[in-house]
């Protein structure tokens, strides 16, 4: 018989990119009493990875829990970029409801819609929280139409279109239920999730079966599968059976070694766990993301949503250039393939494929974003390795014909640029399939637009609209092809020989486009030290001195002015690099270089 746990909730924060699903758990965090009287706690203290710190996002979905008038609140902090749905997914299938963050001046954004669908299919409950209310531009009731427009769209059932509404500010820790009421605390939040969110509920007598939906990885005792307990319990030391909906070969026997439970910030080590409980286990060496633990009396799979397939792939290979093993720590093939195929235990939209060569490794991934904090990560750890420019990856029909991703584009750039945007997406194969005026003037426009063409545009768009634009994009399906698409309209200046560059080779390289490098850097024949104003590939000698006469002196050469060289960000790099380029990455550098170094080599290759 199914019993509900009325001491327990379990609940996903979902939102668009930056409308402070974070921030908001802090502040829950901070007024249930998990931080001590005048403990000092970082912002953003879920964001615990240095580059989700760094970028103000969120990458990895997050575990934590209250306890609020003797009832449990289970927490799951989500990211909001479409690279990382593939955590999104997952996640919701611990929780029976979810607060629906937007932003009270923003209002309803791609990833809402994306986030939102998600849980609506799941029939979740649903509590809408307008945050940001204390910005002087905020515009909260305007909002809150956006989102029952949206869910409307959305076809949300009767029960769904009634959802509690909250008013708050995230930053300040306070919510309202009504926008009139005077700011104190969290309290009427906490309060809303204890009336309006379902209580999780299972048969406590039946056999133990719980769906792990996100896995955790720690040396010293392998990986960590977390999961709701759907029916029955679980204890340390009990036998169980592995099985896979989707994987019928799935089958075995396997002991419980280590059980924790949610408290805060920490895991705490529990004996047993029950009915609606969030528990973290270990001691499943090949446990995967998706697999039932189940007792074998109740060797029932519990069906699981399959994860969306990478749409972009890149290859990383040994890095193999004259300045090969200076900087890294780990540069062979097989450190690279070990570190490549570990990502695997945690980030399950991830694909690491073996080729042809021992030295290199197709990596596939939900978008640009999605493998560019990958490969941040692997040289803040000390890797060196090449990387080739990102491609999409093709499905064909059965017919045979060519299908490619496409996504939906949401551009919002100020009126006098939407022009400019129109004809640079045309250009790369998207239609524009509607346009609006926002309240502050600017435009939206919607495209549809190829993947492929999206890569390597994020910096021209912000180049063009001088900062001010905001792109957002959903991946949509794929479609039959659309045609190819002409990437860069400037070549590369090309590096004729090894070296160090000098004050007087630049001086005389930089009238032939923008430099990537300034003066006493280590250069190497084939290496990309800037980008040409024309279409065509230039080498320049950038090593070469003045010859000294008794007239001239080598002091004169100070008097050189020398253009400040453009510094590449990894994801400017990894879009400007073109299809016969590589990106050379190290703990500390960054350079781009052709793949072919040899210039003979290269012009032969051209021809064929």
């Amino acid at each position: 018989m199914n019993i509900k746990q009325e001491n327990i909730r379990n609940i996903a924060i979902i939102a668009h990119v930056d409308h402070g699903k974070t921030t908001l758990v802090d502040a829950m965090l901070a007024q249930s009493g998990v931080f001590r009287e005048g403990q000092e706690v970082v912002e953003r203290v879920m964001d615990s990875n240095d580059l989700e710190r760094e970028r103000g996002i969120t990458i990895l979905s997050k575990n934590t829990a209250i306890t609020y008038n003797g009832v449990k609140i289970n927490i799951i902090d989500t990211p909001g970029h479409a690279d990382f749905g593939g955590e999104v997914e997952r996640v919701l299938k611990m929780v029976n409801g979810v607060i629906l963050l937007v932003d009270a001046f923003e209002g309803t954004m791609p990833q809402t819609k994306f986030v939102l669908k998600k849980a609506l299919d799941l029939d979740l409950d649903v509590i809408v929280c307008i945050n940001k209310i204390d910005r002087p531009e905020s515009r909260p009731e305007a909002v809150i139409d956006e989102v029952l427009e949206l869910m409307m769209d959305l076809e949300a059932s009767d029960r769904q279109l009634d959802a509690p509404i909250v008013f708050a500010s995230a930053k300040k820790g306070y919510a309202l239920k009504d926008l009139g009421d005077d700011p104190v605390d969290l309290k009427p939040l906490f309060d809303t999730i204890i009336e309006s969110i379902t209580p999780p509920e299972g048969d406590p007598d039946a056999g133990t079966q719980i769906l792990i939906s996100t896995i955790d990885y720690n040396e010293y005792v392998g990986r960590i599968g977390v999961g709701k307990v759907d029916n029955g319990s679980i204890a340390v030391g009990q036998e169980i059976l592995r099985l896979n909906a989707h994987n019928p070969d799935t089958h075995e026997k396997v002991r419980i070694t280590k059980l924790y439970q949610f408290d805060g910030l920490n895991k705490v080590d529990v004996k047993e766990a029950h009915v609606g409980d969030i528990v973290a286990l270990s001691g499943i060496a090949d446990l995967q993301i998706g697999d039932t633990i189940c007792s074998p009396e109740n060797s029932e799979p519990i069906p699981f949503q399959k994860i969306s397939e990478p749409t972009i792939s890149m290859n990383f290979m040994v890095n193999d250039s004259p300045l090969a093993g200076l900087e890294g720590k780990y540069c062979t093939s097989r450190q690279i393939r070990e570190r490549l195929y570990r990502e695997l235990n945690t980030d399950v939209s991830l694909r690491v494929e073996d080729t042809e060569s021992t030295d290199t490794f197709k990596v596939s991934g939900r978008g640009e974003l999605h493998l560019s904090v990958l490969i941040e990560n692997m040289r803040r750890e000390g890797y060196e390795f090449a990387v080739s420019k990102a491609e999409v990856i093709y499905h064909y029909d059965e017919n045979g014909k060519k299908l490619e991703p496409i996504e939906t584009a949401y551009i919002d750039v100020p009126d006098e640029f939407a022009g400019t945007i129109i004809s640079m997406l045309s250009e790369r194969k998207g239609t524009l399939l509607g346009m609006s005026t926002l309240s502050d003037g600017s435009q939206r426009l919607e495209f549809s637009i190829p993947a492929r063409g999206l890569i390597g545009f994020h910096g021209l768009f912000l180049t063009s609209t001088k900062g001010t634009g905001v792109l957002n994009t959903v991946f949509d399906g794929y479609e039959p092809y659309r045609g190819d698409i002409a990437y860069r309209k400037q070549g590369s200046l090309i590096a004729f020989e090894a070296g160090e560059s000098v004050t007087y080779g630049l001086f005389a390289a930089q009238d032939r486009g923008t430099l990537f490098i300034g003066p006493g850097e280590k250069v190497y024949a084939g290496m990309v030290i800037g980008e040409n104003g024309k279409a065509e590939d230039i080498e320049l000698n950038v090593c070469k001195t003045k010859h000294l006469t008794n007239t001239r002196s080598s002091s004169a050469d100070e008097a050189l002015r020398l253009t400040p060289p453009k510094i590449l960000s990894l994801e400017q790099a990894l879009e400007f690099i073109d299809t016969d380029e590589l990106l050379e990455v190290t703990p500390t550098s960054l350079r781009i270089r052709k793949r072919i170094l040899d210039s003979r080599e290269r012009k032969r290759s051209n021809f064929k």
